[in-house]
């Protein structure tokens, strides 16, 4: 289908159950009611897929795909590269086969590159917006369910880093780990008794840092504190472990976060609130 491949994701599989949604249950170009009734079954079609505004570029190779799955003889030729930042009117991927199998295809194609980009392009918004400072912008969970892998590929195209896959890959002691384990002592001693690394603590108050680092957090998690608190909590904090402001953050407020000196800022909104991307679908021939 195509070289593009990210750990734990099954592109194949991806673009068979997002087409069968479109469909009617079953990835088949005949099932396209419109196409089917206005072509015949050997026209040909010529677009190409541009962007309406300035965008960063994320799921090119995933759009393709679609294409490719309905009409594996179709010539797709991508012309930017998933990461590149384009200006309005940019081309970014020609098309070349079967009319009804890449009409059939155009919404499965357009939703997933509209969102991956619509998510590359906000981060990249954030990434520039802490340029300077040393910190380093981070995703969340808060996602998309059944979408995770290509929201982060998509954050990681805007230029942010990635946090935490899931609950299987890094270990976050937050507020209620706490209160159910009777404490944040027993919480991380428990979590070091697992045989657990790199250990997150949440503290939402400078009272809860000392004893959070006592007893053995490797990184601190700076919950909804204001600019003027944060910068409290690295001095107290004093490099011993790395921090990590998180809680409303936004694009007015996240160079003041960054310039406290915390290690890392963690957004919800460059995957849970980004806009889709303008980009459509023109004929050419």
């Amino acid at each position: 289908m195509t070289d593009f491949a990210l750990p734990g994701f099954d592109l194949a599989a991806f673009v068979e159950a997002v087409l069968a949604e479109d469909l009617g249950g079953v990835a088949d170009a005949a099932r396209d009611l419109t196409a089917t009734a206005c072509l015949g079954p050997d026209a040909r079609l010529k677009a190409v897929l541009d962007s309406r505004d300035a965008v960063v570029v994320a799921g090119l190779p995933v759009a393709a795909a679609f294409f490719r799955r309905l009409d594996p003889a179709c010539t797709v030729e991508l012309l930017v590269t998933d990461g590149d930042a384009v200006p309005a009117g940019a081309d970014l991927m020609r098309v070349d086969g079967n009319a009804r199998a890449l009409l059939a295809a155009e919404r499965s194609a357009l939703n997933t590159l509209q969102h991956l980009t619509g998510i590359a392009t906000l981060t990249r918004s954030y990434v520039e917006a802490i340029t300077g400072t040393g910190a380093t912008l981070l995703d969340t969970r808060k996602t998309l369910p059944g979408l995770r892998i290509l929201e982060k590929y998509a954050v990681r195209m805007g230029g942010g880093t990635n946090h935490r896959m899931g609950l299987w890959d890094a270990p976050m002691v937050k507020d209620n780990h706490i209160a159910a384990a009777g404490g944040v002592t027993q919480a991380v001693a428990a979590c070091k008794a697992a045989g657990l690394k790199t250990i997150t603590v949440e503290v939402d108050r400078l009272d809860q840092i000392e004893p959070a680092i006592a007893a053995g957090a490797d990184r601190l998690l700076l919950d909804n504190m204001p600019p003027p608190l944060l910068r409290e909590a690295v001095a107290l904090v004093a490099a011993r472990v790395p921090t990590e402001a998180s809680g409303g953050v936004n694009l007015q407020t996240i160079r003041a976060i960054a310039e406290t000196g915390v290690t890392y800022i963690s957004v919800g909104r460059i995957t849970q609130s980004a806009p889709a991307a303008d980009v459509g679908m023109d004929y050419l021939g």
